[in-house]
C-alpha cells in the first residue's frame, strides 16, 4: 500500500490509528494526504465524485446496497496546513453500509495544524449505515493538532443511523458540532469516546430534532480528562412528535481537569418521552486499591481504569 499510494510510514501508521487500514481496503475509499487525493476507487454500488475545486466529495450509495464499505480517511503530517473539506453522503433506499471516516495529523513542527471536515449525510427510506470517526495526534512539534468535525444527519422515515465518535489520544483542540433531523420511525444512536491530556480543549455539542412520530435518538458520551484539559458535553434533543430520546454523559475526572456537561431536553409534544443523565466523578479509591492487591502499580491501576471505561 504504501509504494501503491506513495504514503511514508508516519502516514501509514496514521492510516493505521484512524481506519485501522493496513493495506488498501476493499470497496470504495478516498484517501486524503496533506490536503492532496492520494488514491481513491468507486464500485458498481458507490460512486465518489470530487467537488469542484478539490474541496470534498460526494459519495453516492444507491438503493439497496448491502454489506459494502466506505472508507474516507485523511492524514496530515506537514506543519501549518489548514483546510475545511466538505463530504456529502448521498444513501439511497434500503442500503446498509459501513462508513469510515477519521483524521490523523503528526506535526513535529512550530505551526499550527488544522483540518476541518463538514459531513452530511441524506439517509433514505429503511436505509441503515454505521458511521465511525476516529481522530488522533501525534508528533513532537509545538504547533497545534487542531480537528473541528461538522456533522449533519437527514434521516427519512425508519431509518437508522449508528455512529462511533472516537478521540482518544493527542487533539489539541476539537470543536465537533452535531445536528440530526428524524422523521417518522427513525432511529439515531451516538456513541462517543473521549480522552483529553496536557492542556487540550474538547467541545462536543449535539442538537438532535425527532420530528417524526416513532422517532428515537440514544445520545451517550463517555471521557476522561487528565492534567490541565477542558471539556464540555452540550446535547440536546428536541421532541416534535411522540417520539422518545435519551441523552448521557458519564465522565471521569483527574488531576486539574475540568469538565462542564450540559444536558438539554425540549419537549413540543404530549407524548414525547425524554431522559438525561449526566455523572461526573473521580476513580474511586477502592478500585485501585483492589487491583493494587493484584500487583499493579497505582499507575496501573488507573490506567487499566480507564482503558475499562473507554471501551
Amino acid at each position: 500500500m504504501a509504494n501503491m499510494l506513495g504514503m511514508d510510514e508516519i502516514q501509514m501508521r496514521l492510516l493505521r490509528e484512524v481506519a485501522d487500514l493496513h493495506k488498501v481496503p476493499e470497496g470504495a475509499y478516498n484517501i486524503r494526504s496533506n490536503s492532496e487525493a492520494a488514491g481513491r476507487q468507486s464500485t458498481a454500488n458507490i460512486e465518489i465524485i470530487p467537488k469542484e475545486g478539490g474541496n470534498g466529495i460526494d459519495i453516492y450509495i444507491k438503493p439497496g446496497t448491502k454489506n459494502e464499505s466506505v472508507h474516507i480517511p485523511v492524514v496530515m503530517t506537514k506543519s501549518g496546513l489548514k483546510e475545511v473539506v466538505y463530504n456529502d453522503f448521498h444513501i439511497g433506499e434500503d442500503a446498509d453500509v459501513i462508513i469510515v471516516a477519521g483524521c490523523g495529523i503528526d506535526n513535529c513542527g512550530t505551526q499550527d495544524s488544522e483540518h476541518d471536515g463538514i459531513h452530511r449525510f441524506f439517509v433514505g427510506k429503511n436505509a441503515k449505515i454505521k458511521y465511525v470517526e476516529k481522530h488522533y495526534g501525534s508528533g513532537t512539534g509545538s504547533g497545534k493538532r487542531i480537528l473541528n468535525p461538522g456533522t449533519e444527519v437527514y434521516q427519512e422515515e425508519n431509518s437508522t443511523v449508528e455512529m462511533e465518535m472516537v478521540q482518544i489520544k493527542g487533539v489539541d483542540d476539537t470543536t465537533r458540532d452535531t445536528t440530526a433531523e428524524l422523521a417518522a420511525g427513525a432511529k439515531l444512536l451516538v456513541r462517543e469516546r473521549l480522552m483529553t491530556h496536557g492542556e487540550q480543549r474538547a467541545i462536543s455539542t449535539y442538537v438532535v430534532n425527532l420530528n417524526g412520530e416513532g422517532a428515537t435518538a440514544d445520545v451517550v458520551s463517555r471521557s476522561v480528562a487528565r492534567d490541565d484539559s477542558f471539556q464540555k458535553f452540550d446535547a440536546k434533543i428536541i421532541g416534535n412528535a411522540p417520539c422518545s430520546g435519551h441523552t448521557e454523559c458519564d465522565s471521569i475526572i483527574m488531576d486539574r481537569g475540568r469538565i462542564l456537561a450540559v444536558p438539554g431536553l425540549e419537549a413540543n409534544d404530549v407524548d414525547a418521552a425524554l431522559v438525561h443523565e449526566a455523572a461526573i466523578g473521580k476513580i474511586a479509591g477502592d478500585q485501585i486499591i483492589k487491583l493494587m492487591t493484584l500487583g499493579l502499580t497505582e499507575q496501573e491501576a488507573e490506567e487499566q481504569i480507564i482503558n475499562g471505561f473507554l471501551k
